[in-house]
């Protein structure tokens, strides 16, 4: 059994607006954006990231802004639901500032014994707020979101499946424990986490696949320490008989990719070098960062985005 996933890294999702998704992530959840860079296989695309004042593991969701993609369709195969943790009592503060700033999809109700907001991203992205007594993190304070209902991270995430059997085996073998049931939704949890660190796995068996789109999860991205946890991690998957890519160095972590059972992708990453490793942790986010392959066509590459400042 693996031993060195924390909990989740980041969550990367497609959007159809940059300026759009930037707006919501920012101004109406309230989190940083740590960096704005450009997705490594096509530079004429923003890829956004958002979390906490550093960008630390279990607080990022990052975009692939692809202007005028068509909606994904939900379904099963996916990450159905991205869940970020608040403070117990918050989410009263949460529905009164979504009413006023026209967030789609509110619904209220209980999960595993915690309360729970669900909402919608610009393009019908499945998110949910969902409090926690015990989470010590420290959030990013902006835009008149007051500390007892700033966003902490990462809960978790909710996957969607035909069958689940598969997906719960993988998830044991990364460290992940069964914790309990409701209803058709299991609940793993890895003990002692980073926080974000639990996986909520719907069995839906009459549910049509998912097509990906705006508003879509791309992948889901776990975390690790370093490298050396990440080589280590690698082999056991592909020992266990899984198809992993070679590690592939993303500028501000380390990632390897394997398909799931289920269809759900999964990246490993390494919580370092971090996003601190070209701008300074005061000004992340302020100004486009490109690969180093690609800033030779910088003046093109900047003149092809749009400027996410409204």
């Amino acid at each position: 059994m693996i031993k060195d996933i924390k909990g989740l890294h980041h969550v990367t999702s497609m959007a159809s607006d940059a300026r759009q998704n930037n707006r919501f992530f920012t101004d109406t959840l309230g989190l940083r954006r740590v960096k704005q860079t450009v997705n490594f296989d096509d530079p004429s695309v923003y890829h956004l990231y958002y979390g906490d004042e550093n960008g630390s593991a279990g607080t990022v969701m990052t975009y692939f802004p692809f202007q005028h993609m068509m909606l994904g369709r939900p379904g099963v195969g996916e990450v159905g639901e991205t869940q970020f943790s608040v403070p117990k009592g918050a989410l009263k503060f949460w529905q009164d500032r979504f009413v006023a700033q026209g967030v789609d999809g509110l619904e209220t109700d209980t999960v595993f014994g915690a309360n729970r907001l669900r909402f919608m991203g610009p393009d019908g992205d499945a998110l949910a707020l969902i409090e926690a007594a015990d989470d010590n993190r420290t959030p990013w304070l902006a835009n008149g979101i007051p500390d007892d209902a700033a966003i902490r991270g990462f809960a978790g995430a909710r996957f969607n499946l035909h069958d689940t059997a598969a997906t719960e085996e993988l998830l044991g073998f990364m460290g992940y424990q069964r914790a309990e049931k409701e209803g058709d939704v299991t609940r793993f949890i890895i003990p002692g986490g980073n926080g974000a660190d639990t996986i909520d796995v719907a069995s839906l068996p009459k549910t049509p696949f998912a097509r990906q789109g705006a508003g879509s999860v791309h992948h889901i991205a776990f975390a690790v320490d370093n490298r050396e946890k990440q080589l280590e991690v690698r082999k056991a998957l592909m020992d266990t008989g899984y198809q992993v890519t070679p590690v592939i160095d993303r500028d501000y972590f380390w990632a390897i990719y394997f398909r799931t059972p289920g269809g759900v992708l999964f990246e490993i990453a390494t919580n370092e070098p971090g996003f601190n490793r070209d701008e300074d942790t005061a000004h992340l986010g302020e100004v486009l960062k490109l690969p180093s392959q690609y800033e030779p066509f910088r003046g093109r590459i900047e003149a092809n985005l749009e400027p996410l400042a409204a």
